[in-house]
């Protein structure tokens, strides 16, 4: 039986990072009685920090030597200490992803004071993005995700980032549906307001779409008076308003992306088929519903074809959208802007203001309010890096990055 002693030592190597770093290290210590216990590594602006965690004997000198010789040949810098097994991490663990454009210190400051005054501890941290927006998400234990939410939130506010905290474990890498508003959320602009123009009645429909949005009058109501006052434009300026449309910045990256992970998406507007058709076709999206305008001898009558979609019925598509997919509630994710999107946002697992109106970004679960769509993929953990390498491979070019 061997009287060797063991102990745990933590092995830290710093440097210039180049290939065959970590090959090298471990090739040394493959000569010793160690063995490996963890191991963790990162790479910040061509540095690279890497921490190995072994088992050795504690009177095995020639380990050290072995190890810091190839450090030193290497050009690196390697420091021996004590360590210990996996720490106990505390319960409650939970996803922070913070967005800034552009992030500040203060805002990194709010965000790990507010997690220390709960007691909570920062076990990782990784960029999800750096450009166009910065995106960093933090994996955080010991604080109520409930409750840190709304302290995050406050800080939001007070410094100008956007945050999202979400539980960790399956549940967040299980949603499978995602349910996109229209106008001003998957494309630019409100639809009925380009109608509108061209009908020479574009203030009057502006102001009863703004007081709509922000909740201060009935969707349905609001929605049949702004089409009444359409009555009479030629059915050829939908075609026309159909051909202006323009999607928001990264939407295209967006469904890309979300479709390559295989999850359905859709969308639901308080405006037209006229455009969703569109959207669906151009997109390949799964699902749609929108209100119909009623059109009689090539000319809008001013009324709708059908109910009004409505915040009630936005809510019932994603329900039935889920329920086509085969995707429980609590896996499906939402994206809007105003009230009519309030009940479709309680209802999803993860509900998301995009530039949303306050009596919304009240109620969602997380709001972003950078002008770019796929900021939303960094909420649901996918990178910038991940995003750009699956489109390099399916021959899309992005543009190049700012430089550093």
């Amino acid at each position: 039986m061997s009287s060797r002693v063991y102990r745990t030592v933590l092995v830290t190597v710093t440097g210039r990072d180049r290939p065959g770093v970590t090959a090298r290290l471990f090739a040394a210590m493959s000569e010793h009685a160690v063995d490996v216990v963890d191991i963790e590594q990162v790479v910040v602006r061509g540095r690279l920090i890497l921490g190995i965690l072994v088992t050795a004997p504690e009177a095995d000198g020639a380990f050290r030597t072995a190890v810091d010789q190839v450090a030193r040949s290497l050009d690196m810098d390697v420091e021996f200490e004590p360590g210990s097994g996996d720490p106990i991490r505390k319960p409650g663990r939970t996803h922070v992803t913070v967005l800034g454009h552009p992030l500040r210190p203060a805002a990194m400051a709010a965000v790990a004071g507010r997690i220390a005054a709960r007691k909570g501890n920062i076990d990782r941290i990784v960029r999800l993005a750096s450009y166009p927006v910065t995106s960093i998400e933090l994996e955080v234990s010991g604080v109520d995700p409930a409750v840190l939410r709304v302290e995050l939130a406050a800080a939001a506010l007070s410094h100008g980032f956007d945050v999202a905290v979400q539980p960790s474990g399956l549940i967040r890498r299980a949603k499978r549906l995602v349910v996109m508003d229209v106008d001003s959320t998957l494309v630019q602009g409100e639809v009925i307001e380009m109608l509108a123009e061209r009908a020479g009645v574009l203030d009057q429909v502006a102001k009863v779409t703004a007081e709509a949005m922000r909740g201060e009058l009935d969707f349905a109501e609001s929605l049949r008076t702004r089409v009444r006052l359409l009555a009479g434009l030629p059915a050829s300026a939908v075609d026309e308003v159909r051909a202006s449309v323009r999607l928001a910045p990264g939407a295209r990256t967006m469904v890309r992306t979300l479709k390559r992970l295989d999850y359905r998406l859709g969308i639901v507007s308080g405006g037209f088929t006229l455009v969703t058709d569109y959207l669906v076709e151009e997109l390949g999206l799964d699902y749609a519903a929108a209100n119909t305008l009623e059109v009689v001898d090539g000319l809008l009558t001013g009324e709708l074809a059908g109910p009004v979609l409505d915040r009630s019925g936005k809510a019932d598509a994603l329900r039935r959208f889920a329920d086509a997919a085969g995707v429980p509630l609590s896996q499906t994710v939402a994206v809007g802007d105003g009230a009519n999107d309030l009940d479709m946002i309680a209802l999803a697992g993860l509900g998301i203001a995009f530039n949303a109106k306050p009596i919304l970004r009240e109620a969602a679960d997380t709001a972003v309010n950078v002008p770019y769509l796929d900021a939303v993929l960094y909420l649901l953990g996918i990178s910038r890096q991940e995003i750009e390498a699956a489109d390099a491979a399916d021959g899309y070019t992005t543009p190049a990055p700012p430089l550093d």
